[in-house]
């Protein structure tokens, strides 16, 4: 906090912040960021990027974004309060409850995550809050969990505001938080724009959506403006590898230009359709992954699902799911799931192939890794039953 303190305030030089149990990506975040080399002094932390594009980018965060992240987050949740740090302090939305706390003025309650999330630990962390206004942060994979156990579902439903980022909660996860009385607030944003900057769809005072390259009317991809924006990368971005004609998503002054599709409804509501290079090509159509998820996460029997795309020699890409069952369902058949997604969508969006599994692999904080899917079931492998066509 002290060192936080210090950077916000302009005393101190710049931080990078590392995992400190993790001596590897600490090392990778070192050399990559250029730790010691010369820096803008209007930088207060190089906050390593949760992409999937190999060597972090590290968006430079000046005080102004950082603050102004905290302070229109408070004014929307209805004040500054204590906040819960159940987070790795490492990632944005981890630095983004200290930097709240810091403006706050209060000191945070520390949930110890470092050997994973523990839900039964959370009765004590909430009750170590004290009075007044009570926040925290986490990811979906920690809401899931924390409603399977009672006391931990009572504690969040005590606090004024769980903020869930990290991407998109299963349905189920979301119904269960609001039949136990839990306020969660769904968040939008990324290490570029200073942690979450979209709050239930709508963005945060100052923050501006835009959509570019939208075939149908009010759908496109999100571009992003607003006094949350980073400077930049650390890592000057290379001709081919990021978003935008320049290579450079930050090439257009005062807007980052992201890697997702979005909805704006007329009232200005973004919702999130997914990443760019999640766009399934089947057929000669495009799919995009969410809102067939979102469908599939109305079924009975779905606890959790994940839709990707794998080459096909006839389709170019076929449609494929991966599904977690709620403990004790009955295994749905490939036909089953197609009607039920049929009776909303398209067919074409309908899946060819299913996968009944365990646990849905995620990366960073809790991210859905698409390509550990892709990778493990492509060209027929790990079939189960309810393979089809």
């Amino acid at each position: 906090m002290a060192a936080l303190a210090g950077v916000l305030d302009g005393r101190d030089a710049p931080l990078v912040p590392i995992p400190a149990g993790d001596l590897r990506e600490s090392e990778l975040l070192t050399t990559s960021l250029r730790v010691g080399e010369e820096i803008d002094d209007d930088v207060a932390l190089v906050v390593s990027t949760s992409g999937t594009t190999g060597t972090p980018k590290g968006a430079m965060l000046t005080p102004a974004a950082l603050i102004a992240s905290a302070s229109a987050t408070h004014d929307r949740l209805g004040g500054p309060g204590t906040w819960l740090l159940a987070l790795p302090a490492h990632h944005i939305a981890g630095i983004q409850v200290l930097v709240r706390s810091l403006q706050a003025g209060t000191m945070p309650v520390e949930l110890d995550v470092s050997a994973g999330f523990d839900p039964a630990e959370l009765p004590t962390a909430v009750a170590q809050l004290g009075s007044g206004r009570r926040y925290t942060s986490l990811v979906a994979t920690q809401l899931a969990k924390a409603l399977l156990d009672p006391a931990a579902t009572a504690a969040l439903g005590e606090l004024d505001a769980v903020l869930l980022g990290g991407g998109p909660a299963p349905r189920p996860v979301l119904e269960g938080a609001a039949a136990a009385g839990i306020a969660v607030v769904r968040t939008y944003g990324s290490s570029e724009t200073a942690g979450g900057c979209v709050y239930d769809g709508v963005p945060l005072d100052g923050v501006t959506i835009r959509l570019d390259d939208g075939t149908e009317p009010g759908e496109g991809r999100i571009v992003i403006g607003g006094p949350t924006l980073a400077l930049g990368y650390r890592n000057r971005p290379g001709s081919g590898q990021f978003a935008g004609p320049s290579g450079d998503p930050f090439a257009e002054p005062g807007w980052f230009r992201t890697d997702d599709l979005g909805i704006l409804d007329e009232a200005g509501t973004l919702r999130v359709l997914g990443r760019v290079d999640e766009a399934i090509s089947t057929g000669g159509l495009t799919v995009m992954p969410a809102p067939v998820e979102a469908v599939l996460s109305r079924h009975p029997a779905i606890a959790d699902c994940a839709v990707f795309g794998i080459e096909d020699d006839r389709l170019g890409e076929r449609v494929v799911a991966a599904v977690v069952l709620v403990t004790g369902a009955p295994e749905p058949t490939l036909d089953h799931i197609r009607e039920h997604l049929e009776q909303s969508l398209d067919p074409t969006a309908a899946p060819r192939e299913l996968h009944i599994v365990d646990e849905l692999p995620r990366r960073g904080i809790g991210k859905l890794d698409r390509r550990a899917l892709r990778e493990r079931f492509a060209n027929g492998g790990d079939l189960p039953g309810g393979y089809g066509w």
